[in-house]
């Protein structure tokens, strides 16, 4: 019996070892199999980051360079360099207080290293086949980019103030064209040095016929098959020098609409537009406006009355005609009404006469004043460098005369002011409040000198208790890009981005945003706004003062359940967004997020686990939606103060803001009132 215990016993212990070798060995072939799979993207990865140079030379290590007016190199990946410390962390430098402040050292020219997105673009650049288009955009933006800032290096910014002298054009007092010339030129008339008090514009055309054109929103009031009889045209007075690049201003758009309007009544729109932002459109239907001093621009009517009645005029039917006639006889003062028509007409030709004056424009038709437009905040005549006309109508000829004589100057020297007073504050060692994000185009300098010359003046930042930095791509122009360079030495308040500029890689902008605002600077809250967008900084601060600082927060004018636009120009595809809706977002032209939202933005996009969309106020509502699922609860704090269409009031940010309006708006504060410079 021993026996059969003893054998019975050694035949358990070598089944239990060879059960345990058997699975020994899988977690060793499982081990092995994972290695094989991973240790190629290991090598990569070890590659990318050691800058080695096995990528057709791509990936090169960079030069140690401030950051404040220096590239980006590795926007995506790594951690942006503080601008006063350029040697690293482990050496000191002592900088001249005045140097230290405008943050004028010179830029070194810089040879890139790749980040997350671009590093993946660059493994598989033969490989584009399998690349996302947002891969393919991003990959052609960043080599034109490296391309673009190696010129910028070779061009010298002396020659830049070069150009306009050498290209200086005649500002002629009167232009005339007539119809073939002006179908020629796409129906635009070029108006070099723009327009003065005193100018006036004539044009001779004819109205076409109305035709049938869909109408939308009559199928949804089941009014007919959707259709309508339209015959309208447009006079614009356009920004086409202030606007490089991007749809001009509109200082005027005149919109006489004889057939076809939702009133079903002849009307005149009249209207401004800036960045494709319209303003609040002055409209005439024949109701005459109030005659009081603050209505009335230098003495006219905005609006004269009309009747749709087809005669020229009618007198006032108060009176008879013979009443009329007999009290004009024996010297009665006041004359009789007199009510013309709408002065337009399909197939009858008109003399339109638009008039600069003082206070606004006044349109003349047929020798009689119909209405007349203020001037809006921002607008200003001299930028009127261009008429187009567009619409249901012939034109025959146009007259332009009186125009201005003197040639105003549109180049980044004119916009660009000089002043040590302008140069932002370094950066603060200690932490603070409020790290502000400013998005800006190339070429926008006027915009930027506008945003430095008012809110940027406020106290806080001043103190560096907030801090502002603008984030700026490159531009296909290496002129353009020489004078960011200087403009960014000088102020010492810009972060350049080594990509070339284009509205879909934005949201790139916005995760720099995120990583200078928690790898540079040590900030609770980090906002992003546009360089367009002016703000109320005392009435912000106040917002977020009162949530508490262990508090998640996401505050702005808040989307809820908005569904993405699948046609026309802002027109989102499938592929690019396969949802029905987007997540709660706020408006981009200006929210805040708390800094750990910005850390885990940052950590997810070291991880390459960030989801990139075009659009980057809906991919930041995204992320801290992954945020407060995953991580921690977020405060969603809603309000219209926000401003997404312009100005309102007791605003705590106002978008859509030309320079000029951003000093009336600052002017204001400095007078203790919070009011708006437009008419939205």
């Amino acid at each position: 019996m021993k026996r059969v215990k003893s054998e019975s016993f050694k035949g358990n212990y070598s089944s239990r070892r060879f059960k345990l070798s058997h699975l020994f060995l899988a977690i060793a072939g499982f081990y092995l199999v994972f290695l094989a799979f991973k240790f190629p993207h290991f090598i990569e990865l070890v590659t990318m980051l050691s800058g080695d140079t096995d990528l057709d030379g791509a990936l090169r290590d960079t030069v140690d360079v401030g950051l404040s007016g220096s590239l980006h190199s590795d926007m995506l990946h790594r951690k942006l360099e503080d601008e006063e410390s350029q040697s690293g962390p482990s050496t000191t430098q002592k900088v001249p207080p005045e140097e230290k402040r405008s943050g004028s050292k010179p830029i070194q020219p810089l040879q890139f290293r790749y980040g997350r997105i671009s590093g993946e673009i660059m493994r598989r650049r033969n490989r584009t086949v399998h690349m996302s288009p947002f891969e393919r955009m991003a990959d052609e933006a960043w080599m034109l980019g490296s391309k673009a800032w190696e010129d910028v290096d070779k061009f010298k910014t002396e020659n830049i103030e070069e150009v306009p002298v050498n290209a200086v054009e005649s500002c002629p007092s009167q232009i005339s064209m007539n119809g073939d010339d002006l179908n020629k030129a796409d129906r635009v008339v070029l108006l070099p040095c723009g327009l003065a008090a005193g100018s006036s514009i004539t044009i001779l055309g004819t109205p076409r016929y109305a035709h049938r054109e869909s109408v939308p929103q009559r199928t949804r009031w089941a009014r007919g098959d959707g259709t309508a009889l339209v015959s309208q045209f447009m006079v614009e007075l356009q920004g086409l020098k202030t606007g490089d690049g991007e749809y001009p201003p509109k200082i005027l758009h005149l919109n006489p609409r004889i057939r076809g309007d939702w009133n079903h009544r002849p009307v005149i729109e009249h209207n401004t537009c800036y960045r494709m932002q319209w303003g609040v459109a002055q409209r005439c239907d024949g109701t005459p406006s109030k005659k009081d001093t603050d209505m009335l621009v230098d003495g006219f009517r905005r609006c004269e009355k009309w009747t749709k009645n087809d005669n020229i005029y009618m007198v006032d039917s108060k009176e008879s005609k013979t009443t009329s006639w007999f009290k004009r006889f024996i010297g009665r003062e006041q004359k009789p009404e007199v009510t013309w028509s709408f002065p337009f007409s399909e197939g009858k030709v008109f003399v339109l006469t638009l008039r600069a004056g003082i206070d606004g424009f006044h349109i003349n038709v047929g020798g009689r004043h119909v209405s007349s437009f203020p001037y809006r905040p921002g607008f200003t005549i001299e930028d009127a460098t261009g008429l187009a006309i567009t619409g249901d109508v012939d034109i025959h000829s146009v007259y332009a005369t009186s125009l201005s004589t003197s040639h105003p100057s549109f180049s980044p020297q004119k916009a660009i002011e000089f002043s040590p007073e302008w140069k932002a504050p370094p950066l603060p060692d200690s932490p603070f409040r409020l790290f502000i994000g400013v998005l800006s185009a190339t070429k926008h300098f006027s915009e930027r000198m506008a945003v430095r010359k008012t809110w940027m003046q406020h106290p806080a930042i001043q103190s560096s208790h907030v801090v502002a930095r603008f984030f700026v791509a490159l531009n296909p122009r290496k002129e353009v890009n020489a004078m960011l360079k200087k403009e960014a030495e000088y102020f010492g308040d810009i972060v350049i981005l080594p990509f070339m500029d284009r509205y879909e890689l934005v949201v790139l902008k916005t995760i720099a945003i995120c990583e200078f605002g928690v790898q540079n600077v040590t900030a609770q809250y980090i906002m992003k706004c546009d360089d367009d967008t002016f703000i109320r900084v005392e009435s912000i601060l106040k917002e977020i003062d009162g949530v508490p600082l262990e508090q998640s927060l996401y505050m702005g004018n808040l989307n809820l359940r908005h569904r993405p636009l699948r046609t026309g120009k802002w027109a989102v595809t499938w592929e690019e967004w396969p949802e029905a809706v987007y997540p709660p977002y706020a408006n981009g032209p200006g929210y805040i997020i708390s800094s750990n939202i910005a850390k885990y933005i940052v950590s997810q996009n070291s991880r390459q686990k960030l989801k990139l969309f075009k659009m980057e106020d809906v991919s930041m509502g995204m992320w801290v939606g992954q945020f407060n699922a995953t991580m921690q609860p977020v405060e969603y704090s809603h309000s219209w103060k926000f401003c997404q269409y312009g100005c309102t009031l007791n605003y705590f940010t106002a978008h859509y803001q030309s320079p000029s309006q951003m000093i009336c708006l600052w002017n204001n504060l400095l007078k203790g009132r919070a009011q708006c410079c437009n008419f939205r």
